[in-house]
């Protein structure tokens, strides 16, 4: 992933920025100051407010470098701002209606890869079915390579926020 670009949408880099800020500012400073207070006490090596303190620090700031490092490389691509023309086309930023060979529907929106989320019918744009949808027009009919096997899907509504 490292070679690809980040793409992601406005909204997925406010919530990405709000974490970051949630953690930086508020929940990081709680643990430094609870740290601070058990290392006071004495003796760390069987303090546990101590220890558990210097291990959420060390998540924490694991997690703000990789906030940090999504926020640094993020292309924002918004999808409202997609061409009239292009509107037409499956594009980064669509929510797009499939139906499956059995009319089974679900409705899907191609995000970046580091705001996805499948319980939410959000999926990356590099997910294969993400990309076997990317320029299909309504109507079309496109084949994805699933782990269980081939599936067709048949494209039935194409949407982009205004």
């Amino acid at each position: 992933m490292a070679d690809s670009p980040r793409y992601i949408t406005p909204q997925g880099l406010g919530r990405i920025r709000a974490e970051y800020d949630e953690l930086f500012g508020v929940e990081r400073p709680k643990i430094v100051e609870i740290v601070s207070w058990a290392a006071s006490l004495g003796d760390r090596s069987e303090n546990a407010d101590y220890l558990y303190g210097k291990k959420r620090l060390r998540e924490i700031d694991r997690r703000l470098a990789h906030l940090a490092k999504i926020m640094k490389q993020a292309k924002v691509v918004d999808p409202s701002r997609q061409a009239a023309e292009a509107r037409g086309q499956v594009r980064f930023g669509a929510t797009v209606e499939l139906a499956d060979e059995d009319d089974n529907r679900r409705v899907l929106t191609i995000v970046g890869d580091d705001e996805a989320d499948a319980s939410a019918g959000k999926i990356g744009w590099s997910a294969p079915l993400a990309r076997a949808l990317i320029g299909a027009r309504v109507g079309d009919e496109r084949i994805v390579r699933l782990p269980g096997g081939e599936k067709s899907y048949e494209v039935m509504a194409i949407d982009y926020p205004e």
